[in-house]
């Protein structure tokens, strides 16, 4: 346990929050910059997020030095910001093995740690799972405290407005820490703002507060006139009249990376009773000058890439950025939408060159298509650029206001499948399932980049409602043909013909079924389209072999092999079928093409399928 007197490597003897709790204020700002090195260190081995995680180093601290963890909760919207946290409970001397096999997850998760309150991933989901933890918590009688720190990004979400909504209306004791670095709020941090938080989260304002309140509630003239210019005093000086009318005590913004003003507020509004609301300002990539400089290319970086892109060929997302430019070229009724992805997703060029048909709606996926079903309205034509497990988050929508209306809506669903190092919360793993039982939608799955420009034009020329499913990363490397081409639709390929075995592959399966089929003898068929299936060609296979395997980067329940089921069935064909996919439980992180071989979606996972049914 590191003492008071301590002057150097004092990270090195921090290894739970209590450690932390042992050291003099003075002593913090020394630790912040040794967590710093380390994140980069770490994060160079091991890829990951950058620039947010140093941007909440001083945050980080001040909570658990505050907060009495892990009995008080903490729960780190998204979960990119929560390195600094993973290092001082306990597992500093794990970083290196982030988002590898076996080793620590990205993300806050509740079974690596009693510290990790609430498993995160995805955006804006901090203030309603604080807000739980506090009702249990007046529930149990206990003074445990729960803290969301969200960032202004995850602010633009729907479901964080319904949880403040909710949490005022209770008064529920819980604490927002509202990160902001990226909003025009943040010119009022300085020594007057840092100032008037200490002074509005101290005991004295709040007393003096509730004293003149009870005094003047009893004449209600002179009760309404004070109430209104407090409000009008507060919403002059600090930017938290909408977060005040929905119920919080709004405290900032302030310096983030000042951690005295830090501690001194916290330290205040740890014995407020209510929902308490802190924003604080900080910057992304503090400390380490090249985040500092592009805080969006070191978002998320590679292994040792320093935040420079590989460049073993363009990238499926690369390949849509180009398709749209190209496409939007030729159709003025073309409409790019982005739910905050623009970079992740390939928006940046169609961005550039056509900004009034560019919508990037924040992180409000839900929003993001029913917009689209109010353009495709009117005429035009919209792309929805989303990834596949975001566009989870907007199923009601995809039904409701595009599917039933049968919308000319596109869907260009990136990150199908598998995502190796970003995990369970992040993978594509349900995408071919939740899509193909939706009546009107049409589903398609890219097995090359230069298949996926065709799917595009193919979907963008359909007069309703489709998806097209590619994978993250790099393609196959073919040539990229730059005729904006269509497929026919619901036609399959048949890339070998072969004997008694067909291996019938969906996507990104395609090569590794090809490899297989040439090993067994047998005929390998790129699907393409999960919805409307080719089902001439299946009847066709059927009849003239007698076995029948389906592949996909999918879940196998209810997924493209399930459709290849159930049409042989109502056809009342006895063709033995095997269906390889994706299993029933939630992958870790780890090295996709390892991960791949573990659920025996590759050619020696095909062989050994196919061998069940022909033993040598």
């Amino acid at each position: 346990m590191p003492t008071k007197t301590d002057t150097d490597n004092l990270l090195s003897q921090i290894n739970s929050p209590d450690d932390l709790r042992q050291l003099e204020r003075q002593q913090l700002p020394q630790v912040a910059e040794e967590i710093r090195t380390l994140i980069v260190d770490s994060v160079q081995q091991t890829g990951g997020h950058i620039s947010s995680n140093l941007g909440v180093v001083e945050l980080t601290l001040a909570l658990h030095y505050v907060y009495n963890t892990p009995d008080d909760r903490f729960v780190w919207d998204v979960g990119h910001q929560s390195y600094a946290h993973k290092i001082i409970t306990g597992r500093r001397d794990q970083m290196n093995t982030m988002r590898q096999a076996d080793g620590l997850s990205g993300f806050p998760k509740r079974s690596e740690s009693c510290y990790d309150a609430f498993g995160t991933g995805h955006s804006s989901t901090s203030i309603s799972a604080a807000l739980g933890m506090a009702i249990a918590s007046q529930l149990n009688n206990d003074h445990r405290r729960a803290v969301a720190i969200i960032g202004d990004g995850a602010l633009t979400a729907g479901q964080a407005y319904e949880a403040l909504a909710h949490a005022g209306d209770l008064s529920a004791n819980m604490l927002v820490v509202l990160n902001d670095n990226e909003m025009s709020i943040s010119k009022n941090v300085g020594g007057m703002s840092n100032y008037l938080a200490r002074l509005l989260s101290g005991k004295f304002y709040a007393s003096a507060r509730e004293g003149s309140k009870k005094v003047l509630e009893k004449i209600p003239p002179a009760w309404e006139f004070a109430r209104r210019a407090e409000e009008h005093m507060k919403g002059m000086i600090i930017p938290g009249t909408l977060f005040e009318e929905m119920g919080f005590n709004y405290i900032g913004p302030i310096d983030g990376h000042d951690l005295d003003t830090l501690l001194a507020t916290l330290s205040n509004l740890r014995e407020r009773k209510g929902p308490q609301f802190l924003h604080i300002v900080t910057k992304k990539g503090k400390g380490y000058q090249p985040a500092e400089q592009q805080p969006g290319k070191f978002h998320g970086v590679s292994p040792a890439s320093n935040g420079k892109p590989k460049t073993s060929g363009p990238s499926y997302t690369q390949v849509f950025g180009q398709w749209l430019c190209d496409m939007a070229a030729q159709c003025p009724d073309l409409v790019g939408i982005t739910p905050a992805m623009c970079d992740g997703s390939g928006l940046n060029d169609f961005a550039e060159q056509y900004p009034d048909r560019y919508f990037d709606v924040g992180i409000a996926e839900q929003h993001a298509v029913t917009l689209a079903a109010g353009i495709a309205c009117e005429g035009k034509k919209p792309v929805v650029a989303i990834y596949s497990t975001f566009l989870q988050r907007a199923y009601d929508q995809l039904i409701h206001d595009v599917a039933i209306q049968n919308l000319p809506v596109l869907f260009a669903i990136d990150r199908g499948g598998l995502v190796g190092a970003d995990g369970a919360t992040h993978a594509g793993s349900f995408d071919l399932s939740y899509l193909r039982c939706i009546p009107n939608m049409v589903v398609m799955a890219a097995s090359d980049e230069n298949e996926c420009r065709q799917m595009l034009t193919t979907g963008y020329q359909h007069n309703g409602p489709c998806a097209v499913r590619y994978p993250r990363g790099t393609g196959t490397g073919v040539a990229i043909d730059p005729t904006l081409t269509a497929l026919e639709m619901g036609k399959a390929e048949i890339k070998r013909q072969g004997e008694k075995i067909a291996i019938l592959a969906f996507g990104a399966m395609v090569p590794a079924a090809i490899e297989a089929a040439e090993k067994l003898n047998a005929t390998a068929i790129n699907m393409r389209f999960i919805k409307p299936l080719d089902t001439k060609l299946i009847s066709e296979i059927a009849a003239s072999h007698d076995l029948i395997v389906t592949i996909e980067e999918n879940a196998c329940l209810g997924g493209a092999g399930s459709g290849v089921a159930e049409f042989l069935i109502s056809i009342g064909d006895t063709t033995p079928i095997e269906i390889m996919g994706l299993p029933d439980k939630f992958l870790d992180h780890g090295e996709h093409k390892a991960m791949l071989s573990a659920c025996g979606l590759d050619e020696k996972g095909i062989i050994t399928t196919v061998q069940k049914h022909f033993p040598a």
